[in-house]
């Protein structure tokens, strides 16, 4: 069992309290709106009770009661009491995640790792296996999917909630010469990521192969969080340009326009690579001065260089069958050239929103606790 000590500073309105995670001055504010009595916070739903918000800012402590090494009753100048569990306040300070930890990987990552049985998926574990690797590592490729169309809507809905767009609940890609979208040829499409110009950027994409007889058109894979910290360690300056500069990305057909602007290495509140906003087809350079414009390219192509790097890359055929399930923003995607005389080349694709996995996760492990 963890002790924790407590202690009281009352002119900084502050209480202290150490354990095995570490020592840490709590505001008095912060602590009160994080009441867990049960008049406070819904046991079901941990949702508040009461008005946060309507907390007095200068609130402070009355009262400090040590129960035990790990609990405490705290009564504050507002008049409440309530019983506090210091090791889930810890678990919160410190950041604890029921989620796997996601790993950057490059061309030695080990497809085997990758890959899961669809016809698995309803065994709550094999779906529970399936999720950590498409949080670990970006992406999560499923195998003995049915090639019958429309197929890609049932994955989609186990995973997450399908996203409709311009292009419908789903897209066909094959070649056609009327396509309004590169995607919709045989030509090489180097890495990048899907709807950059589009708010907000769908969060996952999945590709299912129906139909390959052609000896071209390999998939291709990058992760951004590793390219991002290689050219972050070769150009700290310009890799905090192509964080903070916003890009215009443009998308135009005969029915639709849609233009948006957004920085093309997007990070979270504590500077860790999330993704890429990355499609030089429909990206356009920022309006600067002459030389942190240059500054700004020279960072800009350095990251295209990285990204087409075979040491960065995995290519692999898609087999009938066989789908992609992959974040759109960390995870890059392409496809090497084919000839569509050898014969046809049919995927379908989708988007879903990004928090549907980890939804799923969440509900999985409460699932198999149960058991």
């Amino acid at each position: 069992m963890s002790t924790i000590s407590f202690s009281f500073d009352e002119a900084a309105a502050t209480l202290t309290f150490n354990s095995r995670q570490g020592n840490f001055a709590i505001p008095v504010l912060w602590l009160r709106e994080r009441s867990q009595d049960p008049q406070q916070l819904d046991a079901l739903t941990q949702q508040r009770l009461f008005n946060s918000h309507g907390i007095d800012p200068h609130i402070n402590l009355a009262h400090l009661e040590a129960v035990d090494n790990e609990k405490a009753w705290l009564e504050f100048t507002d008049g409440h009491r309530a019983l506090y569990d210091f090791t889930g306040l810890v678990g919160e300070i410190v950041g604890h995640s029921i989620f796997p930890q996601p790993q950057a990987w490059n061309s030695t990552l080990q497809r085997s790792r990758v890959r899961a049985d669809w016809r698995a998926m309803n065994d709550p574990q094999a779906f529970l296996d399936a999720l950590t690797i498409y949080l670990t590592y970006g992406f999560v490729v499923l195998h003995h999917v049915p090639t019958e169309p429309e197929s890609i809507l049932e994955v989609g809905r186990k995973f997450g909630y399908v996203k409709e767009t311009n292009f419908g609940r789903y897209f066909e890609v094959y070649s056609r010469p009327d396509g309004n979208d590169l995607a919709y040829r045989s030509v090489h499409l180097g890495p990048h990521t899907d709807n950059p110009y589009r708010d907000p950027v769908p969060g996952i994409q999945l590709l299912h192969c129906l139909v390959n007889e052609t000896t071209g058109g390999l998939s291709t894979l990058v992760d951004s969080v590793n390219v991002v910290s290689i050219l972050a360690a070769e150009d700290p300056q310009g890799y905090e340009l192509l964080c903070n500069t916003p890009v215009s990305f443009r998308f135009v057909d005969q029915g639709t326009e849609l233009i948006t602007k957004r920085s093309i290495i997007n990070r979270d509140a504590q500077g860790h690579t999330l993704g890429v906003h990355y499609s030089p087809r429909l990206d356009g350079l920022p309006l600067l001065p002459v030389e942190q414009l240059r500054a700004f390219h020279r960072a800009r192509q350095r990251l295209g260089e990285l990204f087409v790097q075979a040491s960065n890359e995995i290519q692999f055929r898609l087999e009938p069958g066989e789908l992609i399930l992959f974040d759109n923003s960390r995870i890059l995607h392409g496809r090497t050239r084919y000839d569509s005389s050898e014969g046809h080349r049919h995927l379908q694709g989708c988007y879903i929103d990004l928090d549907g996995p980890e939804e799923r996760f969440a509900s999985t492990l409460k699932q198999l606790s149960r058991t």
